[in-house]
């Protein structure tokens, strides 16, 4: 489960890098502790792609309420096409979610949660393969989730799932621009593909902001095993 993100991506650059057309109500950049239900830049293909805010929690068509079931900020790869909430979607609403780094956490013997963080090996963006749809008739937002397939055998130290990582030549099948053929893309990043270290359990609070949050928290961290 991926259940928090960093992203300090200038608005710019991400449009850019996907040349896509930037929004004029995207969420403030840096945020170093994005929390579901909040808003996030996404990146959406039509007659050209678009940089754009939605809701980090999928809700499904039936819902009465956003908090009618489940908060649905992960899908998982391998039951994607049959979920009845995300069947749809995952073969007509795919999209690019850029962050720098995303965080899990394991626990102690006390119990005590263990916050981790992982981003790229070279510092560069991740960016997370996720799916959209639109909810509510009157006034619809724009909501996504992040799929999620197996860890690889390095990330599954920490924790037994990792987001789905593109790569730059696999955006355009993935937002459905090369037709089809996206569902070859569900599938684990490389072993070397990601570093991680823990962090402060101050990250574990919704409320707390701040670069030091990323920051190895001990002088020993588990390195990835590569």
């Amino acid at each position: 489960m991926c259940g928090r993100i960093a992203n300090t991506l200038p608005i710019d650059a991400m449009a850019q890098m996907f040349e896509a057309v930037p929004a004029n109500d995207l969420p403030d950049v840096p945020n170093y502790n994005v929390c579901p239900t909040t808003q996030i830049s996404v990146v959406v293909s039509g007659n050209d792609r678009r940089l754009i805010s939605m809701r980090w929690g999928f809700i499904p068509d039936w819902y009465q309420s956003p908090t009618d079931g489940p908060l649905l900020i992960n899908a998982r790869s391998e039951t994607l096409a049959e979920k009845p909430a995300f069947r749809q979607a995952c073969r007509q609403r795919r999209c690019l979610i850029p962050i720098t780094g995303y965080y899990e956490w394991t626990k102690d013997t006390a119990g005590q949660r263990l916050p981790w963080y992982f981003s790229s090996v070279d510092r560069a963006p991740l960016v997370l393969g996720g799916i959209w749809q639109e909810w509510g008739a009157d006034d619809p937002i724009k909501t996504c989730t992040i799929v999620t397939t197996p860890a690889n055998d390095v990330v599954s130290n920490v924790f037994h799932r990792m987001p789905v990582l593109l790569k730059p030549e696999d955006y355009a099948l993935w937002l459905g621009e090369k037709g089809k053929g996206a569902a070859r893309l569900m599938r684990a990043a490389p072993e070397d593909a990601l570093r991680f270290f823990r962090v402060h359990p101050q990250v574990n609070s919704n409320r707390a902001e701040g670069s030091d949050l990323i920051e190895p928290f001990d002088d020993d961290p588990i390195k990835p095993l590569f």
